[in-house]
């Protein structure tokens, strides 16, 4: 078995010619993994043209890995299988495939077997028709539990329809198609995969980004990595990703325009203090309005320079983006045939 130490970016070029590229993070799916890439192998039958599958296996400590090379044996299966030094998340985990992917098209999805390979070679054909550079899955008919996975997930879906602007039913499917020039822009980061089509929407009109109905199975393996808690970490990341959509390459008007604000307050509060002390010859030390006019106006330095400083890491940041959230520790591939 060939073990390439490199980062994942360099195998893009590896397999050139593929239609497609499909990207599965795996992480501690010891019993899911192998009948997996045998229901993605069925669903690719008729395709007709060339696929790849890259499974990346995000830290696990079970035998996700040795199982996942088990299929590095099947004939005619174009796999890869990117192992990464330990567990960093799915966000990254989805990026690291994404880098290493060579197809024009480029479809994510879950290694739990809840999403169901055999709607892509649709998905693949409604993007194409549509001419859309992103296609959501949209699990109409979710096989989760009502209480911790639905309704948190339609509470998220909703708020983060209202604060993107990107309308769609089910911003947490990991089914997607996108088209490679596309996603290869976007930068993830954090626990952003359930953000994707805002940070695609930062790249291309919100227009290109549709979605289509997939089949959605319940889980037959393992334990779900996702809890209630995961409602508050949501809140969180919608947060950033307001700022980020909005803010990313100008932070300082941001916090600055909140500091200007605080200022000008501030200003008010100490000229009327002011005008109290020496031209009414009133007693101002002990007033609390002081400490708010004096605070306020500290407050007000602190979010200009905060601003200031945050531009000058922004520019630093467009200069050199070409960092990583994940560590590749090596690739398998099958072994070529002998002459």
């Amino acid at each position: 078995m060939n073990k390439l130490e490199e980062p994942a970016q360099a195998m893009a070029a590896v397999l050139e010619g593929a239609e497609l590229s499909i990207v599965v993070p795996v992480f501690n799916e010891e019993d899911s993994v192998q009948p997996l890439v045998a229901r993605i192998r069925d669903a690719m039958t008729g395709f007709g043209k060339p696929w790849e599958l890259i499974l990346v296996d995000d830290g696990s400590t079970d035998r996700t890995l040795p199982n996942a090379r088990k299929e590095l044996l099947q004939p005619g299966l174009r796999l890869r299988i990117i192992e990464l030094q330990k567990n960093f998340g799915q966000t990254a985990a989805m990026q690291a495939g994404i880098d290493a992917a060579a197809g024009r098209l480029i479809a994510t999805l879950d290694g739990d077997l809840q999403n169901d390979p055999k709607d892509i070679p649709a998905m693949v054909a409604a993007i194409e028709e549509r001419e859309l550079d992103l296609l959501v899955g949209w699990r109409k008919n979710r096989r989760d539990g009502l209480l911790f996975r639905k309704i948190p997930s339609w509470c998220a879906n909703f708020l983060i329809g209202k604060i993107t602007g990107v309308k769609l039913h089910d911003y947490g499917c990991s089914l997607k198609i996108y088209r490679s020039t596309v996603i290869k822009q976007v930068k993830l980061m954090g626990e952003m995969h359930r953000f994707i089509p805002a940070w695609v929407a930062g790249v291309v009109p919100s227009s290109r980004i549709g979605e289509m109905p997939v089949t959605h199975h319940a889980r037959h393996f393992g334990a779900s990595k996702y809890g209630i808690s995961r409602t508050f970490r949501v809140i969180l990341d919608l947060l950033a990703v307001l700022f980020f959509m909005r803010y990313k390459a100008r932070p300082g008007h941001f916090f600055g325009s909140i500091g200007l604000a605080a200022g000008g307050v501030s200003g008010l509060i100490l000229t009327y203090l002011a005008f109290d002390k020496f031209l009414l010859g009133n007693d101002i030390g002990d007033r609390p309005m002081l400490m708010v006019g004096v605070m306020l106006f500290l407050s007000s330095v602190q979010l200009i320079t905060t601003g200031i400083l945050a531009e000058m890491m922004a520019r630093a940041y467009f200069r050199d983006d070409e960092t990583t959230n994940y560590i590749v520790r090596q690739v398998f591939e099958p072994e070529p045939p002998h002459a």
